[in-house]
């Protein structure tokens, strides 16, 4: 039989036992999964932002240039005509730049432009491919409206 002194019993009682320790351990990862699920969320919506902004900067940008030129650029000149003179005709009178440079979509990728338009109620098709990088996909993001899921 084991004699126990004051300076064990304390020592005894003060101890965590396994299963507190998991307990708290659990509590803390399940919190800490939460938050990252609503930071990866807060971040998804902040680039969904960033790109509705990048899009409306280029179509006022377009607009003007359609002001000043009669015409917005073809795709062949694409969105490069809003930052320096087109090389490919017809090249409007009077250049001068639309924007100081193209912004990137958040993904890194240059944003997409098409005249006449195909999917969009617009003259063109302004769009970038999203997160997987691929055009023509789910998660491309356009100034048209995406069809209903079916």
């Amino acid at each position: 039989m084991k004699i126990q002194t004051p300076r064990t019993q304390a020592r005894t009682a003060a101890a965590f036992t396994l299963i507190e320790i998991v307990i708290t351990l659990t509590i803390i990862a399940i919190l800490a999964g939460g938050s990252m699920m609503m930071y990866s969320s807060l971040i998804d919506t902040a680039k969904d932002s960033r790109v509705s902004a990048d899009m409306d900067k280029i179509a006022l940008a377009l607009q003007s240039y359609e002001g000043r030129a009669l015409r917005v650029p073809t795709t062949e000149q694409g969105l490069e005509a809003l930052v320096e003179m087109p090389t490919l005709e017809p090249k409007p009178e009077n250049y001068r730049p639309f924007m100081e440079e193209l912004p990137k979509d958040p993904w890194g990728q240059p944003y997409k432009y098409r005249f006449p338009a195909q999917k969009s109620k617009k003259s063109y098709d302004l769009w970038t491919v999203g997160p997987d990088g691929a055009d023509g996909t789910d998660d491309d993001i356009g100034n048209w409206k995406k069809a209903a899921a079916k």
